[in-house]
């Protein structure tokens, strides 16, 4: 019987992790990738520490601390992901989408979020041949061409930050009057030679053949649509949180988010969740890092009153 079930390896999940073991807790961290949404990130300038640091960069070192304790806790890739919690009694049983089972005296839920998507024609038929959600990802392969980022906010600026210097130019399809991320990364992305901003723009359909050839846009409020010739479409428009598999086990808020206590446990006693997931205000790498420190000591303080 494990202690406690982590549930993500972003960092929530990680920091989780390093507290979690610094108690001495028997753990699992069940994961599909290490880093999360941070390990996409371009340039972190906004973690206390590091004035500049690559997002791949800060996962790595959040990974390297976790393995400072590996005599009790166990990182396990899942690329399955998990699909099912349940309690029984007073414990815990997490099925893996492998149908693999394991038990716990607690479970904290640190998933993290899903790109969200567009819902136009054409998004799913060009997935992997010229639509991407992953600009730290597939960016490299399009080195050279023309793309289109579309989203105005901080992911899709992040985004642009990320490929404006491979590409060979980006046009930014924003649905909003004015771009809403940092004022920082704005002031960055508008001096950048080869980007070109349309605000108050929609995606109305992705075209193409064997792969992207173009988006079809319409400005917001009018009729007449127009062709954008593009390579590449890289979706930032936002995300959604990963808790499709929790519906019916724990209470979510309308848009899906966990939601929690200050002590950052759930509607289910003995689940604990933290970072993007849950329904706190802000979604930041500091800030889903406290989470994950909170919900493991807490965690810990249930698991030794009520274990």
């Amino acid at each position: 019987m494990l202690d406690l079930i982590i549930i993500g390896g972003g960092p929530a999940g990680m920091t989780a992790g390093v507290y979690a073991a610094r108690k001495k807790l028997k753990t699992l961290m069940l994961t599909k990738d290490i880093g999360g949404q941070a390990a996409w990130s371009s340039d972190v300038e906004n973690y206390p520490g590091f004035t500049m640091i690559k997002g791949v960069e800060l996962a790595e070192k959040f990974e390297h601390h976790l393995e400072h304790f590996s005599d009790v806790l166990e990182l396990r890739l899942v690329n399955s992901g998990v699909n099912h919690i349940e309690k029984v009694n007073k414990y815990f049983t997490v099925t893996t989408g492998d149908k693999k089972v394991e038990n716990a005296r607690s479970v904290i839920i640190a998933g993290g979020k899903l790109p969200r998507p567009l819902g136009v024609a054409g998004e799913k038929e060009f997935l992997n041949r010229g639509v991407t959600y992953c600009a730290w990802c597939d960016g490299p392969l399009f080195a050279g061409k023309d793309v289109v980022i579309v989203g105005g906010g901080n992911s899709a600026l992040d985004a642009a930050l990320n490929i404006e210097k491979s590409v060979k130019s980006i046009i930014m399809i924003n649905i909003t009057k004015e771009l809403t991320g940092d004022a920082t990364m704005i002031d960055k992305i508008k001096s950048a030679p080869h980007v070109r901003i349309l605000n108050n723009t929609e995606v109305v359909e992705i075209v193409g053949e064997k792969f992207v050839t173009g988006i079809k846009i319409r400005e917001a409020g009018k009729k007449d649509i127009h062709t954008l010739d593009t390579n590449g479409v890289f979706i930032e428009a936002g995300s959604l949180p990963a808790t499709d598999y929790l519906k019916g086990f724990i209470k979510l808020n309308r848009g899906g988010e966990i939601i929690i206590n200050s002590e950052n446990m759930t509607s289910v006693e003995g689940t604990f969740a933290a970072g993007d997931i849950t329904d706190i205000p802000e979604k930041q790498i500091v800030v889903a890092a406290g989470e994950g420190a909170k919900a493991a000591i807490c965690a810990a303080k249930y698991i030794a009153r009520f274990a």
